[in-house]
């Protein structure tokens, strides 16, 4: 057995050698990046809050099992490593002890005989086998092969993936066949339990006792071998999650990734545009280099399953950005840069032509590492960022390089270019006067029956006005949208809550600007806002734009501006459940709900506009299979509303008709983007003869403002259209 414990210990010796060695190169390659310390910050402040996060998504792996049977058959892989650890210090400790003693019957001190552990440590290794059939089941199945684009692993490293597999399955059936030797030669630690490796011992008792005394150190030696080289190969791979998604879990932006966009920082700072100098501060993301060491462990924990590629709204309906593809084609630049990442001045001018020529290469471009259709083709929705186990942050990498691209370069789609003039001149996407934000106001006074009065901002709030009404540019500016503003006024008004508008004070949040990468803009706008809004004694503000909400709530508290926000829908959901509005007229309708991005996967608002449909009478909703925290965008954020679509499927045509497939009677949502782009899709479709003409898209504030009024609907069937 000396002989036996000596291989064994220099094959670990040398496999831990080659791992460290590895695991130290990658540490170098991603602190040659740009620093991250608010990340760090983070963590430590929150530590209560990152050790559930560490609880639900990495042990009882939350996110994976939103996806069965996949989740499941990884769930059950995942814990068999966990409780496997028992086996292999079982393993270490017979070498130790057959090279001391002469008898590798090594045992756990104090529960190492328990019959318990020895069943858990089978029934999970029987389980795992199970799982790893589940695996390749699905990977046929999906095999891009047969599916192209439409498999999620399209894109992928496939024989890496059968690789470990493979590996995988070593590691369990030479667990057995050391375990079985071991019991027919009396070393094994449990007298009953260990169901499977008895099994496995009655196989190989026949062979007689010679043969089972020489197969437990062979055994014993292909086991550890196995896992030693199932090591070496998974830093080295995209199995290399198994050590830093716990990592990436601990440092990724609470709550999820979402809501706000971080603030532009260079070496580990924030930002001051008055002070930034673009030659010597890091502007967004120009080159790999630029990237955090945060970003680079994105890179490494990547685990290529594909599930963010398959709920994008951008890969769905033709369009080169896989979100998959941009962390894995950014890693794989980085690996082939890494000498000159990591080398001095003077050692980068020794290296070879091609690394130099790779190092060279542009970050985006039209040979560039990333193409500039990828970059431009993201909405922004988040469905990367929800669906991803691992806590990959896809947005802040497509902002990022946005951000450099519009700072410094002015590279980016030309008729973005008219929405930007439009923010820094008139304070709103479409450069239409101010004077036109207090259109509808006087439009609500002035009609003839049921006019109401709303109350502007005069330098300060009223005493008794609770709420400022953010209209948000749409909301004041475009028809369409124009309702929903109208319909929410009302509702406020009959249900006696007090509120007041800025008018033509309020200008874009600069949520369009941020999402495009011109940071300087919204910074601009931002402080602008903030500063009316606190000048003007402003505590709770309700907004009807998601992205309005979004911004004010969860990127102006950046700035210093910290409000009490809330989205129409859950003001008007708890107005109903207090019973100070009640919907009254029937609505006999099946309604199908669609859900904003950044209402819904942003900010985690699905249940309240869902509450309102469900209290008005005669409703039927109809959910569409993309639903919830996996609805599908309409295509119009990250600034994409201010953007052609020259690629593929219209993405809200590709909405539509999903939504088509439910015989809705009304279209529901409640967002004025999403108004906007549903709407035209509908009508579309409407010309083509494809949708009945009687279908509307509608905000769900215009539903309750009918049935609150006795008004039928928006058709003029009785009384006046609500909103007129």
């Amino acid at each position: 057995m000396l002989l036996v414990a000596i291989i064994g210990l220099v094959m670990t010796a040398v496999a831990v050698t080659l791992a460290g060695r590895r695991a130290h190169w990658l540490y170098s390659l991603a602190t040659s990046g740009q620093p991250a310390p608010e990340r760090v910050r983070y963590a430590k402040d929150n530590a209560g809050a990152e050790l559930r996060a560490q609880v639900v998504e990495v042990f009882a792996q939350k996110k994976l099992l939103k996806w069965t049977p996949s989740g499941v058959a990884h769930f059950v892989v995942f814990w068999a490593f966990v409780i496997l650890i028992t086996v292999y210090v079982e393993a270490y400790g017979a070498l130790i002890q057959g090279a001391i003693t002469g008898e590798p019957d090594f045992h756990i001190p104090l529960i190492g005989t328990w019959p318990v552990l020895g069943f858990l440590q089978d029934l999970i290794a029987v389980a795992c086998v199970l799982g790893l059939a589940s695996f390749a089941v699905i990977r046929l199945k999906n095999s891009p092969k047969k599916l192209g684009r439409e498999s999620r692993f399209s894109g992928s490293h496939l024989g890496g993936a059968w690789l470990i597999l493979f590996m995988i399955f070593n590691v369990i059936w030479t667990l057995f066949l050391f375990r079985g030797a071991s019991i027919n030669t009396g070393n094994f630690p449990y007298d009953s339990g260990a169901f499977a490796s008895e099994a496995v011992a009655a196989a190989l008792r026949p062979l007689g006792t010679g043969v089972n005394e020489a197969l437990e150190p062979v055994g014993l030696l292909l086991h550890i071998g196995v896992m030693l080289v199932f090591l070496v190969i998974v830093v080295n791979s995209k199995h290399l999650h198994i050590f830093t998604a716990p990592l990436n879990v601990l440092f990724s932006r609470r709550p999820d990734g979402l809501g706000a966009v971080p603030e532009m920082r260079s070496n580990g700072k924030v930002l001051d545009f008055e002070e930034a100098d673009p030659d010597t501060d890091v502007f967004g993301r120009g080159k790999l280099e630029d990237t955090t060491w945060k970003g680079f462990l994105d890179f490494y924990t990547c685990t290529e399953c594909g599930r963010c590629q398959s709920q994008c709204p951008a890969w769905n309906t033709g369009k080169p950005l896989s979100p998959k593809m941009l962390i894995l084609d950014q890693r794989d630049h980085a690996f082939a840069i890494a000498p000159y990442l990591l080398a001095g001045e003077e050692e980068r001018a020794k290296l070879p032509e091609d690394v130099l020529a790779l190092a060279g290469k542009p970050l985006v471009g039209e040979e560039g590492v990333i193409h500039p259709d990828v970059l431009w083709s993201c909405t922004n929705c988040g469905a990367c960022v929800e669906q991803c186990p691992v806590d990959i942050e896809h947005i802040d990498h497509i902002l990022d390089m946005r951000r450099y691209q519009v700072m410094i370069e002015s590279s980016f789609p030309s008729e973005a270019g008219v929405m930007l003039k439009n923010l820094e001149n008139k304070g709103n996407p479409w450069g239409l006067p101010e004077g036109k934000r207090a259109e509808w106001i006087e439009e609500l006074a002035s009609r003839e029956v049921d006019p109401i009065e709303v109350q502007m901002v005069d330098e300060k709030m009223p005493g008794d006005v609770e709420y400022l009404f953010w209209v948000g540019c749409a909301g004041a500016l475009e028809d369409r949208a124009r309702k929903t503003t109208k319909a929410v006024a009302e509702l406020l008004h009959i249900a006696g809550v007090r509120f007041a508008v800025l008018g033509p004070m309020e200008a874009c949040t600069g949520d369009p600007a941020r999402r495009l990468g011109m940071e300087f803009v919204f910074d601009m706008l931002a402080r602008q806002n903030i500063e009316t809004l606190n000048e003007a004694g402003v505590k709770k503000i309700v907004a009807t734009c998601p992205h309005c909400f979004n911004t004010l709530a969860n990127e102006y508290p950046q700035l210093g501006g910290h409000f009490e926000v809330v989205h129409h829908t859950q003001l008007l959901a708890h107005l109903v459940e207090q019973g100070r509005l009640t919907p009254v007229t029937p609505i006999e309708e099946k309604i199908t709900y669609h859900d904003p991005c950044f209402l819904g996967r942003h900010n985690k608002v699905y249940a309240q506009p869902r509450d309102i449909m469900a209290t008005v009478p005669g409703v039927r909703t109809q959910e569409m299979h993309r639903c919830k925290e996996r609805g599908f965008c309409c295509g119009a954020g990250g600034a994409r509303m201010w953007m052609e679509e020259r690629i593929g499927k219209r993405i809200n045509t590709e909405r539509v008709d999903e939504a088509l497939t439910t015989d809705p009677d009304t279209v529901s949502t409640a967002c004025p983007f999403c108004l906007v782009m549903l709407g035209d899709a509908i009508n579309e479709k409407k010309n083509t003869g494809q949708a009945k003409e009687t279908l509307e898209v509608v905000d769900v504030a215009q539903l309750l403002i009918t049935s609150v009024k006795g008004q039928k609907d928006q058709k003029g069937q009785q009384g006046e259209p609500v909103g007129a």
